[in-house]
């Protein structure tokens, strides 16, 4: 029998006095009152910090061991029960000490101190530094308790020799980035992460490492003595963080375990705890739950959160890289700053509100701006109270909002920058009464208004050839569409009416009856969108819970829709309203069942015309006659045709399915690469087509040919057949040497074949003096990963300075990296390329190999800048 350790006693007396004192500070948190949370959770480290100290003076341990918190302990913002990181710093000969810490450490448990500990010396912390940025993060808040002050004061002294602030700024940018877009890059999920979620801590914690590494202060207050916030943007900040810290803390004593997941079983009793209570507002026949109101004050928290990081962010970025590049004027509003939409003036919006909507409008209509910059995005902030009725009412701002929504792109990205900005609810004021409003049911997972805009994103996607794989039906659907706002319009509007009791598709109907008239839409318009928005739940009704094999159910939903265009687009937003609800809630089934009643409905409105297959067939047509015309039969090209999806004959033109059918009627399915080449159409350099297998480096071999050539890619169609076999067309021209166009064809066509067969390793790319402007201006890279509708292909995009080489460097990281490349679209603007890859592997299934990605593909952009240049333009040889 093993005697009773003589620490005992003294440990069950410790544990016993933590545990009372804990239970004691965490009483209050079970009701309204209570005190502040900040003195809450200094009160919890503290008591953390004394039973630390208890321990060791209780086991014995060393004095020349350092007991060092890290971590949100180390910020001394410990809540209930939240990790307790612990750095127990030793020196380096500290063999004989092992017994003392071990002995330490098993205290700790024994007592209920569940601490997470690691045992290290000062080089050891200097060296993992080095190598881990998440280590290096947690030592950046570390704070002294006991033991040691030499050790700690060494690595306190060496540890800033390990940051270097540019490449943190990165790290962590990239790793909000990547935990933004598995939140959906919003705040709006019903069961948010207070401290994960898009506006959570998380990002209020980011800002602060980012600053404190680059020196630019430790808490708001100093963020904005050194001009990176202002006065008000501090105090705005530290409100929303007390919010968050106040519902972070809530949930953890209403859940008594560490629970950062606002759960539907646990958001009443959070919300009774912060004394909010179910009542039914003045002029309001129906309750609004406490729930409800706790939901609302975390998403316009979070929102406001996530407004001012971004400028906060920006601001940092500005300081670690500055531009030598003025911005380019783009009118007397609006600059080009590397980039970013920058205002000439920042008060422009306080004298001149007009600006307000153009500033979107211009995002939209400039290919090269791909966001705001931080002035911008600090001047719509401070400029909420001149977005009043007036401004609302103004014909001007209505005319911008139209043409808004009838751009060709964009208008996904203005719309949801609008949300975020707070200037579309504050245009729109009925949308307003839906932001950050909860939907109880099972089937919605986002607020009302990111459920709205999940559903313009599906609408979009119909519209956007890159992703005609998800839903061709739709999508072909989609392309014979005159007036594409129209849907964009019923989608915004849709459940505009929620939470105002009765029919929201009713009220939602009055809703838009009303914007048409105020914004002179005409009649068949207007009464297109109201019948879409009041309708819109009627073809999955009947879809799901009638016996669509009987003609008088198909009867009566024809007598409703009364015309195909009206079946087309119900069907369009039914499938992207279901699709916006949850991940969960679209089948295959139910996309059976919906394009079963589409076909049925349109046989009975005899609108065959509208067919999804009509577009396909029209093109095919087209390039029949084009074969025709050049002595081949018109049969000739359906063997290679019946081996391509839609997709393809949306993103080609007739002209180039005819080359194509030409050169490849003979070759389909060849197991040897076949390349073609002729003069280009478009006046300069060559076409380049090939058909080969598919494999993961087939993309980076072609590229690195064209290099290795010296050849300029101006342009890159990827498509990727079901049947496993690329059949990708390039426009090339030589960057130095000039040469017939005849000519660089028969060259091209006898040395590209023979570099795809190769077995050898990729080669390097060629180096290159990267242009003047490039090495003046270099404009800093953007990398942005994102997956597509079943996370099971990701879409890439890049933009970054144009020089010789880069799209080549671009697919090598790709190759390496086990990604093929289903789809590339290549563009350059002036110095600016602006590429986009759909990307297909299994490392992506990863986020730290996600993440590996990303950082890889931002150091060569940024590399490359001063070292090597791209294959990509007419101006650099890109």
């Amino acid at each position: 029998m093993t005697a009773p350790s003589p620490l005992a006693p003294a440990l069950a007396a410790l544990r016993q006095r933590y545990q009372a004192d804990k239970a004691q500070l965490l009483a209050p948190l079970q009701a309204p009152g209570g005190p502040a949370v900040r003195l809450l959770l200094q009160r919890l480290t503290q008591l953390v910090d004394q039973q630390l100290l208890a321990l060791a003076a209780a086991t014995g341990l060393p004095a020349q061991v350092a007991i060092v918190a890290v971590g949100g302990y180390g910020r001394s913002q410990l809540f209930p029960y939240s990790d307790i990181d612990v750095l127990l710093l030793v020196p380096p000969d500290n063999a004989a000490l092992r017994p003392a810490l071990e002995a330490f450490v098993t205290a700790c448990w024994d007592t209920g101190l569940e601490i997470g500990s690691s045992v290290r010396t000062v080089d050891e912390c200097l060296a993992l530094a080095q190598q881990d940025i998440t280590a290096q993060t947690s030592m950046l808040e570390m704070r002294h308790i006991g033991g040691s002050t030499e050790h700690f004061a060494q690595l306190l002294a060496q540890l800033p020799s390990t940051f270097h602030p540019q490449e943190f700024f990165l790290a962590k940018h990239l790793e909000l980035r990547q935990r933004h877009t598995k939140f959906e890059n919003a705040p709006y999920a019903l069961e948010p992460n207070c401290k994960e979620s898009p506006g959570g801590l998380r990002d209020l914690h980011t800002i602060l490492w980012v600053a404190k590494a680059a020196n630019l202060g430790h808490d708001w207050h100093e963020l904005a003595q050194h001009g990176i916030l202002t006065n008000l943007e501090a105090q705005q900040l530290e409100r929303n963080e007390t919010t968050l810290f106040q519902i972070r803390a809530r949930l953890h004593g209403v859940a008594g375990r560490h629970e950062d997941r606002l759960l539907f079983d646990l958001q009443t009793a959070v919300a009774l705890s912060l004394g909010l209570k179910n009542h039914t507002p003045q002029g309001q026949n129906y309750p609004v739950r406490a729930s409800e109101v706790l939901m609302r004050r975390y998403y316009w928290a979070a929102k406001a959160v996530m407004q001012l990081q971004q400028i906060v962010l920006l601001n940092i970025q500005e300081r670690l890289h500055p531009s030598q590049a003025a911005p380019l004027p783009i009118n007397d509003w609006f600059a080009d700053k590397n980039g970013l939409l920058d205002v000439r003036d920042a008060d422009l919006y306080q004298h001149q509100p007009l600006a307000i909507l153009p500033s979107f409008l211009t995002l939209q209509t400039h290919p090269g701006l791909r966001d705001f910059s931080a002035r911008t995005l600090r001047a719509l902030y401070n400029a909420r109270d001149r977005m009043d009725a007036t401004w609302r009412h103004d014909p001007a701002n209505r005319a911008t909002f139209i043409r808004i929504l009838q751009q060709p792109s964009g208008i996904l990205r203005a719309l949801r920058l609008m949300n975020a900005t707070s200037v579309l609810g504050r245009y729109l004021w009925s949308f307003r009464r839906i932001v950050g409003k909860m939907q109880h049911d099972l089937f919605h997972v986002y607020t009302v208004d990111q459920h709205s805009l999940m559903v313009l994103r599906n609408m979009r996607r119909f519209f956007m050839p890159e992703f005609t794989h998800e839903y061709p039906l739709c999508s072909e659907l989609a392309s014979q569409w005159a007036q594409p706002w129209l849907l964009y319009l019923a989608a915004l509007f849709h459940d505009i009416g929620k939470g105002r009791g009765g029919d929201h598709s009713a009220v939602g109907a009055i809703e838009v009856r009303r914007f048409a008239r105020q914004h002179q839409m005409a009649p068949a318009d207007a009464d297109l969108v109201e019948f879409l928005v009041r309708e819109h739940l009627r073809m999955s009704t009947v879809a799901q819970k009638q016996d669509t094999n009987d003609p008088a159910v198909v009867r009566a939903f024809a007598d409703c829709v009364q015309t195909p265009q009206r079946l087309v687009g119900l069907y369009l937003l039914t499938v992207a309203d279901i699709r916006g609800t949850s991940p969960k809630v679209w089948s295959a089934w139910k996309g059976k069942l919906l394009s079963d009643l589409f076909h049925a409905t349109l046989r009975m409105l005899g609108g065959q015309a509208l067919q999804g297959q009509a577009l396909t067939q029209a093109r095919q047509q087209q390039a029949q006659v084009l074969l025709r015309q050049r002595g081949w039969p018109a049969e000739s090209a359906q063997l290679l045709w019946n081996t391509l999806e839609p997709g393809y004959f949306l993103r080609h033109e007739p002209a180039d399915i005819a080359w194509h059918a030409r050169q490849l009627m003979l070759h389909v399915g060849s197991p040897q690469p076949i390349v073609r080449a002729r003069p280009s159409l478009a006046g300069e350099g060559v076409q380049v087509l090939v058909y080969a297998p598919d494999t993961q480096d087939l993309f980076a071999r072609i590229c690195g040919y064209f290099d290795q050539a010296n050849l300029s890619i101006l342009h890159a169609r990827i498509y990727t057949s079901p049947h496993g076999h690329a059949l990708d067309t390039f426009q090339v021209l030589p960057t130095q040497l000039e040469m017939d166009a005849r000519t660089l064809s028969s060259l091209i066509e006898a040395r590209l074949p023979p570099a795809l067969a190769a077995a050898t390793p990729l080669p390097e790319p060629v180096r290159r003096q990267p242009s003047r402007r490039a090495r003046s201006f270099p404009i800093p890279p953007h990398v942005s990963l994102e997956p597509d509708e079943k996370a099971q292909r990701w879409l890439l995009h890049i933009s970054a300075t144009d020089r010789a080489g880069l799209l080549y460097s671009i697919a090598r990281v790709l190759a390496r990296h086990g990604l093929s490349v289903q789809l590339a679209k290549v563009m350059t603007l002036g110095e600016r390329v602006e590429d986009s890859f759909l990307l297909e592997g299994p490392q992506l299934q990863h986020t730290t190999r996600q993440l590996d990605l990303e950082k890889e593909l931002t150091h060569i952009l940024s590399v490359e800048t001063t070292t090597k240049p791209h294959a990509h333009s007419t101006m650099a040889g890109r």
